[in-house]
């Protein structure tokens, strides 16, 4: 999927998050914001405040929407309309 398809994207399918990105969240005690974020990015992934964008290398396809100012989760499309996220991390470090 390239960047452009991704603009006309709506309605987007969540998997489950794995264990330790669950405990990530809990740990930074981010896991309210998430879930209000990943509420948003079903709904709209495009959806201003969640900041999506392509990683580089694009070629990867590689995406990321921010849980807020610090953190970022990290994902990649599994179909046309489902994602997993496949990391949360500090978008400084």
């Amino acid at each position: 999927m390239s960047p452009k398809d991704f603009q006309n994207l709506l309605n987007m399918s969540v998997k489950p998050l794995r264990i330790d990105l669950l405990t990530y969240l809990k740990k930074h005690n981010i896991k309210k914001k998430f879930d209000k974020q990943i509420k948003l990015f079903e709904e709209n992934p495009r959806y201003p405040s969640l900041n999506t964008e392509i990683l580089e290398p694009k070629h990867l396809k590689i995406y990321s929407f921010r849980i807020d100012k610090k953190y970022r989760a990290v994902f990649i499309f599994t179909t046309p309309d489902e994602i997993e996220i496949i990391d949360i991390n500090d978008h400084y470090q």
